[in-house]
């Protein structure tokens, strides 16, 4: 089941991911959830206050993901990913692996070099960060997912150390296509991670 969930706030949807995992059963259908937040700053269960380095009026959330801080806005899309990872054989680090080679692929098709690095979960363009990962696991659940940056404000990444990292550039699609489609974008995200997770059909909900 894929979800499309428009313009929402990160701490309501959050929650909603919490419940719908503590709910499902092994025959619940695992969902994926896309969408766009608005503008916050989110630490994840490692997170450490000193890489917010000056948050302006910008919320910041404490969350239950992995990884240190992020920063989610309108023109990025996120991808939550609601599966039983045990139906699927898969291991939280495969998850990840999946998540990252569908980004990849979807900026293949833009003419983008995408890349993973092992130590820091993500998608790179050389050295500059252009997609963001962060997952929970609970009872062989997952939820929180990913995060591809399209077309939005990038300053606030300026604000913070990125993922824990001082100076690490963040980059978006839009510094390669000036005129890019979110909406072709979310449709490849969906056909390449569908493809990759191995389900042979989608439903989709408004």
């Amino acid at each position: 089941m894929i979800r499309h969930l428009g313009l929402s706030a990160y701490e309501a949807i959050w929650q909603q991911m919490r419940t719908f995992t503590a709910e499902r059963t092994p025959k619940t259908v695992d969902e994926l959830w896309l969408t766009e937040h608005f503008p916050v700053f989110t630490q994840g269960q490692a997170g450490k206050p000193e890489h917010i380095l000056d948050p302006k009026e910008i919320p910041i959330i404490q969350t239950d993901r992995g990884g240190q801080v992020t920063y989610h806005a309108p023109g990025q899309i996120v991808l939550y990913t609601l599966f039983d990872i045990r139906r699927k054989n898969l291991t939280p680090k495969a998850l990840i692996h999946l998540l990252e080679k569908a980004i990849i692929d979807v900026l293949a098709d833009y003419h983008i070099n995408g890349t993973p690095k092992n130590q820091a979960p993500g998608v790179y363009v050389d050295n500059d960060k252009i997609a963001f990962l962060g997952l929970r696991i609970r009872r062989g659940y997952s939820y929180h997912g990913a995060s591809l940056n399209v077309n939005m404000d990038l300053t606030p990444f300026n604000f913070i150390n990125p993922c824990g990292y001082p100076n690490l550039k963040v980059i978006q699609m839009s510094d390669f296509h000036k005129k890019i489609s979110k909406e072709e974008v979310i449709t490849k995200l969906m056909v390449y991670l569908m493809q990759h997770l191995d389900y042979t059909s989608i439903i989709e909900q408004a």
